[in-house]
């Protein structure tokens, strides 16, 4: 039987690349906290999950070398931040402590998803291994 990476962890490691982009996106943000008209960005996380799920069941295969590869994402989960606060006059929409939450909660389910990662390539490495070492 055929050990299969993608479906041992490849949903798992989509939820890492979009938190990894997410993080980008965030440190953007506070990056550009005091430039005039910057408007606050962030990723959709469940938008972005639905759109990875969808993309992994319906992902087109290629029957001939000369057909073009097929992907069915988006980039419709990157939105503008909606402010709580009002405007300050300059136009930024970026509220620091907002993003400073945004970037610690993002960054402890990125470490979630890395140790749940972990956790099944140890346990393929065990049953690999037949059960002994570790």
């Amino acid at each position: 039987m055929a050990i299969s990476l993608d479906r041992l962890a490849g949903f798992h490691h989509k939820a890492i690349q979009i938190r990894t982009d997410r993080m980008e996106v965030i440190a953007g943000n506070l990056a550009n906290a005091n430039t005039p008209g910057y408007k606050a960005r962030d990723i959709d996380f469940q938008s972005a999950m639905k759109s990875a799920k969808y993309a992994q069941k319906h992902s087109l295969d290629r029957t001939h070398e000369r057909h073009f590869p097929g992907s069915m994402q988006t980039n419709s989960e990157l939105q503008y931040r909606i402010p709580a606060q009002p405007d300050t006059g300059d136009g930024n929409t970026v509220e620091v402590q907002t993003e400073r939450n945004q970037f610690l909660d993002n960054g402890m389910r990125y470490q979630a998803g890395l140790q749940f990662l972990d956790g099944k390539f140890k346990g393929m490495k065990k049953a690999i291994g037949g059960g002994q070492g570790g």
